[in-house]
C-alpha cells in the first residue's frame, strides 16, 4: 500500500475516533515511514527534522494567545457582548432575530476575507474577534458548526480566486510559476479565468452550510462562556480607547515588519504600559494566552514533520505514477484522480501552498501529455493544492477557526470543524474542479 495514502488514513481515522491531532500525525507519520520501508530511526530523524518548520507558527499563536487574553482585560469582549446583546433583546420576531444572526456571520465573512487581501493578516484576527461574540451567539443559538464554515470560506477562497494578498502569493507566485517551470506558457493565462469554477464550487458549500446544514438552533453553556470570556468585566472609555489602540498597532507592527510574532508582542506591551494589565498579572496573563493557542501551535509542529516524512519516503510521486497506469488515455478520469491525489497530500500537509510545487512537477507533464489545454491545467492543479486545505486537521484554516469557537470548551475542532468543512467545501470543490477541466 502507498505509504502516502496509508499515513493520511491512519491519521484521519485516528482523529475522527477522537484522538488528539498530534498523537495521530506522529502515528501517522511514523506508520507511513515504516510503510515505505524506512526504518524506525531514519522516520524519526525525517519526522525530527521537520519540526523546525513549524516552530516560528507556533511561537506566533502563543503570542498572540497572550495578546487575546490581555484584550479580553481591557473589557472590549464584555462591551461588545452589551451592545449586541442590546441588540438582540430589541427584536421581538423571528425574523429580526434572523436578522442579527444573518449581520453576525455577514460580518464574519467580510473580516474573514479581508484577513487575505485588504489586510492580510490571515486567522490573527480570530481569537481577537470570535470569543468576544460567543455569548451572542450563544444567546441567539447559532450552530457553531455554521460559523466554522464560514471563517473556513473566507480563509480559503479569496486565495484561490483574487490574485492580490495572499492570494498574490498563491495564484502568480507558486501556481503560475510552478506550473510556467513545468512547461506551460503562462504569459497570456487569465488565472481568475482558471479558478473560477473552483471558486464557484466553495460558494456553493457555504450557500448550503448557511441555509440548510445549519440554520436549525444550538444550545450552548452560557455560564461556561461568561467565565471564560469575563462577560462579567468592569471597562471604561479608556480601556476601550487602549484595547483599540493595541489592537491597530498590533497589525500594523505584523505588517510593516511581517511578524505576527511582533505584532502580538507590540499589543501586549501595549496593555501593560497603559496600565490595563498590572503589571505583577502580566505574567500569569501571558502564560494564560500562551496557553490558550498552545494547541495550534503544537499541531502546526506535528504536521510539519509529518510532511517532512512524506517527502521522504518518495512515495508521493509513486502515488502519482501509479494513478497514471490507471489513467490510460482517459482525461475524465485522469482529472478525477489528479484531484483526488492532491487532496490526499493536502490533507496530511495542511497547506495549499506547500503541496503545489509537489504536485506541479508531477502533473504538468502528465495532463500535457494527455492534451488538456493551459488554462485546465492551472485549473487542475490550481484545485488539487486547495483541495483538504478546508477538512484538514493540521491546516491553519481549521485550527483558526477552532481557536477562537472553542475558548470555552464547547467546540470541537474534529466533529465541529474538520468534518463540517471537509463536507461543505471539499466535495463540490472536487467536482467544480473536475468540471472546470473538462470545459476550459
Amino acid at each position: 500500500m502507498n505509504a502516502v495514502v496509508a499515513s493520511v488514513v491512519i491519521m484521519l481515522l485516528l482523529s475522527l475516533c477522537r484522538i488528539h491531532v498530534v498523537v495521530a500525525l506522529i502515528i501517522g507519520a511514523i506508520s507511513g515511514g515504516l510503510i515505505a520501508g524506512l526504518s524506525l530511526e531514519a522516520t524519526i530523524e525525517a519526522f525530527n527534522n521537520g519540526l523546525g518548520g513549524g516552530a516560528t507558527v507556533a511561537l506566533s499563536y502563543a503570542t498572540l494567545g497572550a495578546f487575546a487574553v490581555a484584550i479580553g482585560k481591557s473589557g472590549l469582549a464584555h462591551a461588545l457582548a452589551d451592545r449586541a446583546l442590546a441588540l438582540v433583546g430589541r427584536q421581538t420576531d423571528a425574523s429580526a432575530v434572523n436578522g442579527v444572526r444573518f449581520l453576525i456571520i455577514g460580518l464574519l465573512l467580510a473580516i474573514a476575507i479581508s484577513s487575505q487581501n485588504i489586510l492580510p493578516i490571515h486567522i490573527a484576527f480570530i481569537p481577537l474577534v470570535v470569543p468576544p461574540l460567543l455569548y451572542v451567539m450563544a444567546k441567539l443559538n447559532m450552530d457553531r458548526r455554521l460559523v466554522a464554515c464560514v471563517l473556513t470560506f473566507g480563509l480559503i477562497t479569496p486565495y484561490m480566486f483574487l490574485p492580490v494578498g495572499f492570494g498574490g502569493i498563491y495564484l502568480n507566485e507558486i501556481l503560475l510559476a510552478n506550473v510556467s517551470e513545468n512547461g506551460v506558457d503562462t504569459d497570456d493565462l487569465r488565472v481568475m479565468s482558471a479558478m473560477a469554477l473552483p471558486a464557484l464550487g466553495m460558494l456553493l458549500g457555504l450557500l448550503i452550510a448557511v441555509f440548510f446544514s445549519y440554520r436549525g438552533k444550538r444550545d450552548y453553556n452560557l455560564d461556561a462562556i461568561a467565565r471564560t470570556e469575563r462577560v462579567d468585566a468592569s471597562y471604561s472609555p479608556r480601556t476601550l480607547v487602549m484595547a483599540l489602540v493595541a489592537i491597530v498597532a498590533a497589525f500594523v507592527v505584523q505588517l510593516w515588519l511581517g511578524s505576527m510574532i511582533l505584532g502580538a508582542l507590540a499589543g501586549f506591551v501595549l496593555f501593560n504600559l497603559s496600565g490595563v494589565v498590572k503589571w505583577k498579572e502580566a505574567d500569569d496573563l501571558f502564560t494564560e494566552g500562551m496557553k490558550m493557542l498552545a494547541m495550534i501551535g503544537f499541531i502546526m509542529i506535528a504536521a510539519s514533520g509529518f510532511a517532512e516524512v512524506m517527502r521522504e519516503t518518495g512515495d508521493i510521486a509513486t502515488l502519482v505514477q501509479s494513478s497514471v497506469a490507471t489513467i490510460g488515455d482517459n482525461k475524465p478520469l485522469a482529472a478525477l484522480l489528479m484531484l483526488v491525489v492532491g487532496l490526499l497530500i493536502t490533507m496530511g500537509i495542511g497547506s495549499s501552498f506547500s503541496t503545489i510545487p509537489i504536485i506541479a512537477a508531477l502533473y504538468v507533464p502528465l495532463a500535457l501529455e494527455m492534451g488538456f489545454s493551459p488554462l485546465a491545467i492551472v485549473a487542475l492543479v490550481g484545485t488539487a493544492g486547495a483541495l483538504g486545505d478546508a477538512g484538514s486537521p493540521a491546516s491553519d484554516s481549521t485550527l483558526g477557526p477552532t481557536s477562537g469557537l472553542n475558548v470555552d470548551g464547547q467546540h470541537n475542532h474534529i466533529w465541529d470543524t474538520v468534518v463540517p468543512t471537509f463536507l461543505h467545501y471539499n466535495l463540490p470543490l472536487l467536482g467544480f474542479g473536475w468540471l472546470a477541466a473538462m470545459v476550459l
